[in-house]
């Protein structure tokens, strides 16, 4: 296979579709549309609470070539949290999030309830927040400081990986070596940023070592989705190769 295509079939496994529908019939049809143009799908709150966890049997049934990443950010009491995990591990899920604020304890204690096969994403804070809404919350650290401390906390605890904006990559990278990035809030040049307050373009997100991306509007509400995700995987690809 030429190298070109396969760099290209790489940026694709790396696109996760946010499923931020309100019923199953929309998921299905929106992973019916996308196959073979994005890698994941992202199964969110929207959804979850109104399907239950038989939209992830369904969707990995109809679409089995589409992984599945559990978007529930779980924040509780250890022994809730792993009961919530032991759940969605018979669901076959590739990840699972969980915030990262709950503290070590709680994150090495949902790691090792997930086991080898479901990885932990650690959320460090939200792509929409910015400094003033950190500081409505009570944090007394900007945003850049809080998501390099967590992610140092996620990769202590053996997280798959953190969920960071684009802005933070570095700091990441230098603060948790090795771990995995995945990062929302991508917007493609010229988009509209919406309710986002921390965004970057997918091509620069990969070229700043980002893991995967995860977009949900720019595809799902574009009049052709499945060439929405393909011109994000071009930039996706255009970063690959101009890092």
């Amino acid at each position: 296979m030429p190298l070109h295509l396969a760099s290209e079939s790489e940026m694709r496994r790396r696109l996760i579709v946010a499923l931020d529908v309100p019923d199953a019939r929309a998921a299905v049809a929106a992973a019916q549309t996308l196959k073979g143009h994005v890698g994941m799908l992202k199964v969110g709150l929207e959804l979850f609470v109104a399907e239950g966890p038989e939209v992830v049997r369904r969707l990995r049934g109809e679409v089995p070539e589409l992984e599945i990443f559990l978007d529930l950010k779980l924040h509780d009491i250890p022994n809730t949290m792993c009961g919530a995990i032991r759940s969605a591990r018979s669901l076959g899920c590739r990840f699972i999030t969980v915030h990262a604020g709950s503290g070590l304890a709680h994150l090495k204690a949902c790691v090792a309830e997930a086991g080898a096969e479901l990885g932990v994403l650690a959320v460090t804070v939200l792509t929409s927040q910015d400094a003033a809404a950190c500081a409505e919350a009570g944090h007394t650290r900007a945003p850049a400081e809080l998501v390099v401390m967590r992610a140092a906390l996620a990769r202590a605890a053996g997280c798959a990986g953190v969920v960071c904006s684009g802005q933070e990559l570095a700091g990441v990278r230098s603060a948790a070596p090795g771990i995995a990035c995945v990062v929302p809030g991508i917007r493609p040049a010229g988009a509209e940023v919406g309710d986002q307050k921390r965004v970057m373009t997918p091509g620069q997100a990969v070229a700043d070592g980002a893991a995967y991306l995860v977009v949900g509007r720019p595809i799902l509400g574009a009049p052709d989705p499945a060439a929405a995700a393909d011109a994000i995987v071009a930039d996706m690809l255009a970063g690959a190769e101009a890092n």
